[in-house]
């Protein structure tokens, strides 16, 4: 199995609110509530963890209130290669209705400063040629310019690392001049990074092209319910997922990235990959929380992923 660091630089404590239905403007009582250590990079870690594969996190943490990413880490084995700043991680709410519907209201995190910043890139050329592959993702903190970010990249490319890229906005155009080895975004994303239509397969597929000519080996392409397209150098597939009841749609762009880098990693045909990332995306979704809870619920899901070639429409 590989050896994957994952960066998430703006992690987030996320309290979830399960409730039937919500109310805007009214008294609405939960039914549950549930608070997890969580990032994209340390969703898809633990995604990754559970697959086989030796894991560390890294970012910025904020040093006031790390107890719940410590106690995760801990629980599950990872390699700890976050830099502690001052101040709190930050406190993401996402509210999950009964129809599956999430709303999120998402902090700004703590500022990150400049020497911060050359911590983390010094600890990253210590320990970065042990790994195999890094993921990095999420949004950017404060105080983390999207010129630092495109640094970033290209540093850890610069040590032989397959560099993983799941952001947006601003982080991704600038992430996507370090041509990553992968990225992931959705429709909207992919298009207003690249300033252009993303919404046919054709429109994708030019999209991906262009990519591939820059450097970018595999584009990620998720659409929720509707499947992923996923355009490779050398071919173009798309995965639709079998229907499941929703408890939460967090998380599952991230099982999603977890399961695509396994298959890519472990050297297995792009069917089987694009079909158990899905299948494991679609576990996500089930569920509150991260990672695989069910080997037999998630080869019943698998076994209900359709994948196809891509033809453009």
């Amino acid at each position: 199995m590989a050896k994957i660091l994952t960066l998430t630089l703006n992690p987030a404590l996320d309290l979830t609110v399960r409730l039937a239905c919500l109310e805007p403007g009214e008294v609405n009582r939960s039914e549950t509530l549930l608070t997890h250590a969580a990032g994209k990079g340390v969703n898809v870690a633990q995604v990754l963890a559970d697959l086989g594969h030796y894991v560390s996190v890294g970012g910025f943490l904020g040093a006031q209130n790390p107890e719940a990413f410590e106690a995760l880490i801990a629980s599950r084995g990872f390699g700890d290669a976050f830099i502690r700043v001052p101040g709190e991680t930050r406190s993401n709410i996402k509210i999950a209705e009964q129809d599956g519907r999430v709303t999120d209201i998402n902090a700004p995190g703590p500022l990150v400063s400049e020497k911060a910043q050359a911590q983390l890139l010094k600890l990253i050329a210590v320990i970065g040629p042990e790994f195999d592959a890094v993921v990095v993702a999420g949004s950017l903190p404060r105080g983390v310019s999207p010129q630092w970010f495109q640094g970033l990249l290209e540093t850890l490319k610069d040590l032989g690392l397959k560099v993983a890229l799941d952001t947006s906005g601003q982080a991704l155009r600038a992430g996507l001049k370090a041509a990553p080895w992968l990225i992931k975004p959705n429709t909207e994303e992919l298009a207003e990074a690249l300033d252009c239509p993303t919404q046919t397969i054709a429109q994708q597929a030019r999209a991906a092209a262009h990519l591939h000519a820059q450097g970018v080996e595999h584009v990620v392409v998720s659409h929720g319910a509707d499947g992923v397209n996923w355009f490779s150098t050398n071919a173009a597939l798309h995965a639709t997922p079998p229907k499941v009841s929703v408890a939460s749609t967090v998380g599952a762009g991230d099982s999603l990235l977890g399961g695509m880098l396994h298959g890519l990693l472990s050297g297995e045909a792009p069917e089987q990959t694009l079909r158990r990332a899905t299948a494991i995306a679609a576990m996500a979704v089930t569920q509150i929380g991260f990672g695989i809870s069910d080997d037999a619920q998630l080869a019943r899901l698998e076994s209900g992923v359709h994948v196809r070639p891509l033809t453009e429409q």
